[in-house]
This record gives structure tokens, C-alpha cells and sequence, in this order.
């Protein structure tokens, strides 16, 4: 199965085993094709295209209703996120306050674009429509730690020192 777009990351055998048990909970329930896919994004992270094509064969939903499924809703992901998870706020305030440098200087600091994740699965990037923090405008935040009042140096600085970093305690 060929998804466009999607980057194949191979799945484990456990990771497998784990698709399997969550469709098994869902048997007898008519119209579980979403529920489904979001208990496997919640427990792995994201719903990869051999999660899809193990989902179709253990269900009989058709890969292309489930691929359809998951590219329709923002919720789902086709690939793992990155050790860093850059969410750039572009709401109004953000938007105003200089979001779209920002973004442009972080794309170039990670060497990837917006909606993406970097080649050696480091930092994924995402444009996110506020994350409510207008007063601190523009607002980034990483693994879900806030940063504001960013500019593109304070952007290429922090990529530096995560570059060198450990995510998790950043």
C-alpha cells in the first residue's frame, strides 16, 4: 500500500500486536472506524500506513476510507513527532507581532518546513492557530513549554541549545 505523502516508517512487532488489541475491543461496534484510529494515535503517537493496512484487514474497512479518515482530521498523524514538537502560534497577536519571521527563521534553524518533521527526526514543526498566550505575542512553544516574545534570534538561539539538548527537560 502506497499512501502519497506519507514517509514509511516501519512499524515494530509490537507495535503491531498493539493495533491488534486495540481493534479487538472494537468488534462488535458498528461504526468504530474513528474511535479506533484515535485510541492508536493516543497509544503510539501517531497512525502510520501499515497501522492503516492492519486496521483494514482485521476490520474490512476499505485503507482508503480509513487514509481518508485520518488526512481529513487534524487530530491524526501519518508519521511519529519529532523529539521537539515547535508549535508557532499564528493567531492575530502572534500574526502581528511578527509569526511569519518566526516560523520563516525556525524552518531554516531545523532544515524543515512548517507540517513537517527534520530528516533525522529531531523537530517537528507546526503553525498552530493561537495557543493563548497574546500577551507574550509571538509565541512558540516546544514539548509544550512556552516561549515568548520570540524574535528570529531568540529562534536561531534556541535551536542551538536544543540542538545540544536533552527534549524532555526542556
Amino acid at each position: 500500500m502506497n499512501l502519497k505523502g506519507a514517509d514509511i516508517v516501519l512499524a515494530s512487532s509490537e507495535q503491531l500486536l498493539k493495533v491488534e488489541q486495540i481493534v479487538s475491543k472494537y468488534r462488535d461496534v458498528p461504526g468504530a472506524a474513528i474511535p479506533i484510529l484515535q485510541e492508536i494515535q493516543n497509544e503510539l503517537g501517531y497512525v502510520s500506513p501499515e497501522f492503516i493496512a492492519k486496521v483494514a484487514e482485521l476490520t474490512k474497512i476499505p485503507a482508503s476510507d480509513l487514509y481518508g479518515i485520518v488526512t481529513f482530521y487534524s487530530q491524526f498523524r501519518l508519521e511519529p513527532l519529532g523529539e521537539y514538537h515547535i508549535q508557532v502560534c499564528h493567531g492575530t497577536a502572534c500574526h502581528l507581532a511578527g509569526a511569519e519571521q518566526v516560523t520563516e527563521a525556525l524552518e531554516i534553524a531545523v532544515n524543515t518546513k512548517c507540517g513537517s518533521t527534520s530528516k533525522d527526526g529531531k523537530f517537528t514543526l507546526e503553525k498552530v492557530a493561537c495557543i493563548g498566550c497574546c500577551s507574550l505575542a509571538p509565541v512558540i512553544s516546544v514539548n509544550g513549554k512556552i516561549y515568548g516574545r520570540m524574535t528570529p534570534d531568540k529562534v536561531r538561539s534556541l535551536v542551538r541549545d536544543l540542538k545540544g539538548g536533552d527534549s524532555r527537560g526542556k
